[in-house]
């Protein structure tokens, strides 16, 4: 990948975990905002790293408002756990909300591919593998997140071309809520 950016993620909870730079800068902070009634996340973005990098553009925040809480079977809270549904996604100070679903849409029955629309209008694919997830826009790849191994200090690596800043907020919102979805057992 040319011009390049690497965030290390440290925490391996979907629900809580924060991005830094090579440098030591916090990048991202994703981070329960409440829980009552219903659970809700916040993913910010640090204007220290922002700052640091002068393409970047949108929103600096983004909020998870998860439905209801259900039982749920699949689960990595265990058979029977109280797990919440999907609700919707709000950026910023933005009055509109967008489904969590429309942000995670499967093309193809048994992909393990999911799409999403960007603010812009734009479609993007995130490619799912147990280990791994690569966003592309058709041909071009602009970010991959990668788990680390269990000598490295970090949890995962998330690596982005110079075009996902324009849009870096809603990179790493819909990398949260696919990372979401599978600790949930979402389909």
């Amino acid at each position: 990948m040319s011009e390049t950016y690497v965030l290390l993620q440290y925490g391996s909870d979907a629900f809580n975990a924060r991005f830094q730079d090579l440098e030591g800068r916090a990048a991202f902070t994703v981070m329960q905002a409440s829980h009552n009634p219903n659970l809700i996340v916040k993913l910010s973005r640090e204007a220290v790293w922002s700052q640091h990098h002068p393409g970047t553009m949108g929103p600096d925040a983004a909020y998870f408002y998860f439905g209801p809480s259900r039982p749920s079977y699949t689960s990595v809270y265990g058979a029977g756990t109280p797990t919440p549904t999907a609700g919707f996604i709000v950026y910023g100070n933005n009055r509109n909300s967008i489904p969590m679903g429309h942000l995670r849409r499967q093309n193809r029955e048994g992909s393990q591919s999911r799409y999403f629309t960007a603010q812009s209008g734009r479609d993007y694919k995130w490619k799912i593998t147990p280990q791994r997830m690569e966003l592309a826009d058709g041909r071009t790849t602009l970010a991959v997140w990668e788990l680390s191994s269990p000598t490295d200090p970090f949890d995962a690596r998330l690596t982005i071309r110079h075009a996902g800043l324009a849009f870096i907020t809603e990179i790493m919102t819909t990398l949260t809520i696919n990372r979401m979805s599978e600790s949930l057992g979402w389909t």
